[in-house]
């Protein structure tokens, strides 16, 4: 009988040749870009975008002088992107002399590996067997499963963030410390994690005379709690001690949104709606904003949903409410909504062959299309992922 790794490799290997297969045809036509000449070899092609900004933070590190625009705000530079996964590049770069391309994916690819096999694990805690394998089918065919195998700290990330989750589920918080550190030093993510963190301790004590909480279990979980949240503000701190300047981290964010609605002030909860504004219009894009965030908020209450169990739920709720807080929906909104995959698991609920083969040839379809929009680039292309 196959282990249930076993399993999982084999779902994870057969999905990375799809995946691959539609890269390898999407790279031979890509004409000449900002990135590569025309028909680039696949680690160029999986090196584009983004990938050029961890490459510079992996071989030169961050500016202790921040770029200034003509218009005198601060434009785009290295301090957006996080070190972990530029750093684990560059230590297998100098172990083995390898160039930055083939060493990033690489690394990227053995995460996805690793995430795969712990969303199984994290899975198999809410789901019967075969759904949580199934969730991992889903997982390895998302439409985003191609930033898996590039140049991206995605991968990564997941790894760290499936591990946080299962650890959290089997209420083991001492080993939480290390992961969250990571963890938040390769994508914003600590925020959120404390809030999600805050939410598990408020149950717990809501619910301690059903489901012991001790004293000093109490005590731990919060403490963890507050080391996410100091760890979600470890980064902007870093870029002011490096810089010199208090808002380095965040007036950088701010400039990959300025060529949609200039440069303007941070103010929480407001992006979204100035995103679907500057989509739609208004009031039609005040009222579609409105729509999504009711209608995710029924989401996270549906019964496929509440299977998942309440800790899942609770990380569901406080990543979209960090979303919904700093994010400027566009293009990379996609991206940006990966950390939510855990909502695979309630997708992969359906026993039914013609619905599992049909939601697969659906996500397969899906990344075509998120690479020919997102990833592709077509002249003067305004759609990055």
């Amino acid at each position: 009988m196959t282990p249930w790794w076993g399993k999982v490799l084999v779902v994870w290997a057969l999905s990375r040749l799809v995946t691959t297969s539609l890269i390898l045809v999407l790279a031979s036509v890509q004409g000449p870009n900002a990135w590569t000449g025309a028909s680039p070899k696949y680690t160029d092609f999986a090196t584009m975008w983004d990938g050029r900004w961890y490459n510079i933070v992996a071989v030169l590190g961050y500016p202790s002088v921040l770029p200034i625009t003509d218009t005198g705000q601060i434009g785009e530079n290295a301090w957006a992107f996080m070190p972990g996964y530029p750093v684990v590049a560059r230590f297998l770069m100098e172990l083995t002399s390898f160039p930055w391309a083939p060493v990033a994916v690489f690394v990227s690819v053995v995460f996805s590996l690793g995430t795969a096999l712990l969303f199984y694990r994290l899975m198999a805690r809410v789901q019967p067997p075969n759904t949580a394998l199934f969730s991992v089918v889903l997982f390895c065919v998302a439409p985003l499963s191609p930033i898996l195998q590039f140049a991206y700290a995605e991968s990564m990330y997941l790894f760290f963030l499936t591990l946080a989750l299962y650890l959290l589920l089997e209420r083991r918080y001492w080993p939480l410390y290390p992961v969250i550190a990571i963890m938040a030093l390769t994508r914003p993510s600590g925020l959120a994690f404390a809030l999600a963190l805050g939410l598990h301790v408020s149950y717990r004590f809501v619910r301690r005379f059903r489901d012991p909480f001790p004293v000093r279990e109490r005590m731990l979980a919060a403490s963890v709690a507050l080391f996410s949240a100091l760890m979600g503000l470890a980064w902007p701190i870093a870029a002011w001690a490096a810089t010199g300047d208090p808002m380095a981290y965040t007036d950088t964010e701010l400039a990959w949104r300025a060529p949609y609605i200039g440069y303007v002030e941070l103010v929480p909860f407001t992006a979204w709606f100035q995103g679907g504004i500057w989509w739609l219009g208004s009031p039609w894009g005040i009222v579609v904003v409105t729509a999504l965030i009711l209608a995710f908020a029924l989401l996270l209450f549906i019964p496929a949903v509440r299977r998942l169990g309440v800790d899942l739920r609770l990380w569901l709720a406080s990543y979209s409410l960090y979303l919904l807080a700093v994010f400027f929906p566009q293009s990379s909104t996609f991206r940006l909504l990966m950390p939510m995959f855990p909502l695979l698991g309630a997708a992969a609920l359906p026993r039914s062959r013609v619905y599992r083969v049909a939601i697969v040839l659906l996500f397969v379809a899906g990344q075509w299309g998120w690479l020919l929009i997102c990833w592709g680039v077509d002249g003067y292309d305004w759609t990055p992922p």
